[in-house]
């Protein structure tokens, strides 16, 4: 074989090692990381003041579903410049006046929200931690004011429109296996 057939030879052969063997001759890049959601603006959506209708289910562990329903003001104002937002909640219903007070902070270096709950008519705190996904706020916790057990809470945040939300509350006490719902808040901006 003279030395010009050797050379295209030894090209062809070159260029099938190439397209043959994607590891010989190309240089690979990284795929680029996907940027992480910046959620501090996530619970905007909740600031102002809310007309609530609350359904309650008294005992969500219980075959029967007795619920009450209540009908008050929620109101939720900014804190530390939109890192946290505090929530008042004033409501009445068939057994009284009931408030609840909830601060929600913004952890930015996991980007997460947490939801610490106050009631008035059992001064406990609870919390709860999650994050925007999938077109909902999605906060989980535990609770030990239910029947005095520790059990799940699951909080969620749906159907969002420009002057209404839906707020939810379920319950679990086999670890998240199934869960039962407990509260119901439908929201509608109040016009000021």
């Amino acid at each position: 074989m003279n030395h010009l057939m050797r050379k295209v030879v030894g090209m062809g052969l070159a260029t099938i090692m190439c397209v043959s063997c994607p590891c010989v001759g190309l240089s690979h890049t990284a795929a680029p990381t996907p940027a992480v959601h910046d959620g501090q603006h996530d619970f905007d959506f909740n600031l102002g003041v809310w007309h609530t209708h609350i359904k309650r289910i008294l005992d969500p562990f219980a075959s029967s579903s007795n619920s009450v329903e209540l009908n008050g003001t929620v109101t939720v104002r900014k804190v530390w410049g939109g890192k946290a937002e505090l929530e008042e909640i004033e409501a009445d219903g068939p057994k009284g006046h009931w408030e609840g007070l909830t601060l929600f902070l913004y952890n930015p270096s996991a980007h997460q929200w947490s939801q610490s709950f106050a009631n008035s008519k059992v001064g406990a705190l609870t919390s709860n931690v999650g994050e925007f996904k999938d077109g909902r706020v999605v906060l989980v916790g535990q609770d030990s004011t239910v029947s005095d057990k520790t059990i799940l809470v699951r909080a969620v945040w749906s159907d969002f429109k420009p002057d209404s939300h839906q707020y939810e509350e379920s319950y679990s006490n086999d670890g998240g296996m199934t869960w039962v719902r407990s509260f119901v808040a439908t929201l509608t901006r109040l016009k000021q």
